[in-house]
């Protein structure tokens, strides 16, 4: 599955029928989350019934295509389903309960309710919010792909304008020569990581480096925001200016990691990395924010992503013990964080802590291949049969 992106050039009365149609597909969406709580033991197919019954008795909610109802209804039936596996699965800590949202940022169409021109250059909305014909703007051709492979349109609004994103039914392969290398990644944050060659990546820091022009920026919509009354278009502005700032940081750190994991697939033909539990690792108060700026799931997912693209294997192991057992001899000499290197009493092995644990992880990879690896979803298929989803359409 292939997601090209491209911004939207209207009026503003287009764009604030976008936004009426956002809001509509986020009630059809909450709407099936109440309709399932009133009725435990209903199932995707019931709530897909149940839009008909919105669109009967909210007039408004008619206006919608059908099929995006039924799309914003599959959002619904995600979160419950999800919610049914991890109680399965026994996952400790919050199974993830089925939420209300208040704010929309985008609405779907599958194959119904839009348009492209003979061009490919403008996108005519033809569902009953009559939103019209808005163009494309962007560096991707549709013109290599035909119309019925386009399985989904999703407008979005972001804090700089409304874009296009079209889900295009193609796998993406790309064939290159053996690069005859394997490579273990140890990930830190004194470095982004580490490999079992002993080469380090430094971390962007892509927070820390804003985060003064976002205290600035925060400042600005406190001191304008008044409590009970109707906020002023100065408050407006400066909200805006701040939400840009920090989707301007999101794509920074998605642009870094986006290169350095295609960099990595390109040149290995093997990489192992830490299976890390992020969500467990961000309750340390003191390295949360550290550990958040890092993103290393979200480097992963696209080294996984790269990974079947490119035909390349990509392994997650088991992060326990890497970085106190030796690299040489597995015997295991406790340190602790502070601790920068290595040094085995047993074999007389020195080395720099995270190149040794780069090559246990690397040790444990290949001991790995041919059996099971574990990847960011969960799936324990070596080559990853991933499907690239709305964040995952490089810029």
């Amino acid at each position: 599955m292939l997601v090209y992106e491209f911004k939207l050039k209207g009026k503003q009365e287009q764009f604030n029928l976008i936004d009426q149609a956002i809001r509509t597909a986020l009630f059809v969406r909450n709407s099936c989350v109440r309709y399932w709580l009133d009725n435990l033991k209903i199932g995707k197919y019931d709530l897909s019934a149940y839009c008909k019954v919105l669109s009967a008795n909210f007039e408004w909610a008619g206006k919608l295509n059908s099929m995006a109802r039924q799309a914003s209804a599959d959002k619904a039936w995600s979160a419950i389903s999800r919610f049914y596996d991890n109680c399965k699965k026994k996952i400790s800590g919050k199974k993830g309960f089925p939420k209300f949202k208040k704010r929309g940022h985008s609405v779907e169409y599958k194959t119904t309710g839009w348009k492209l021109s003979e061009d490919r250059k403008y996108l005519t909305l033809t569902d009953g919010f009559e939103i019209g014909k808005l163009k494309l703007v962007g560096t991707y051709d549709l013109h290599f792909y035909q119309v019925k492979d386009i399985k989904r349109v999703r407008l979005v609004k972001r804090a700089d304008g409304y874009y296009a994103q079209f889900c295009i039914a193609v796998e993406r392969e790309i064939k290159v020569h053996p690069s005859k290398k394997v490579v273990g990644l140890d990930a830190g944050l004194n470095h982004f990581y580490t490999d079992s060659d002993g080469n380090k990546v430094e971390n962007p820091l892509v927070l820390r480096k804003s985060q003064k022009a976002l205290k600035r920026l925060q400042k600005r919509v406190y001191n304008k925001f008044r409590k009970g009354q109707i906020q002023s278009s100065n408050y407006k502005k400066a909200r805006n200016k701040l939400a840009t700032k920090h989707l301007k940081v999101s794509r920074q750190r998605k642009d870094f990691a986006v290169k350095l994991a295609r960099c990595v697939i390109q040149s290995n033909d093997l990489v192992a990395y830490e299976n890390l539990q992020v969500q467990n690792m961000v309750r340390n108060q003191k390295l949360a924010k550290s550990i958040s700026d890092a993103s290393w799931y979200l480097f992963r997912r696209w080294l996984e992503y790269f990974g079947k693209v490119y035909g390349k294997i990509t392994i997650a192991v088991a992060p326990q013990w890497t970085s106190q057992n030796c690299s040489n001899c597995g015997l295991v000499v406790t340190k602790t964080l502070s601790t920068r290197t290595h040094q085995c009493p047993h074999c007389r092995t020195v080395l720099d802590q995270d190149e040794n644990a780069a090559l246990n992880i690397l040790a444990k990879g290949l001991s790995t291949v041919g059996h099971t690896g574990i990847s960011a979803w969960g799936e324990n298929d070596l080559y990853l049969n991933l499907a690239t989803g709305s964040d995952k359409s490089a810029r």
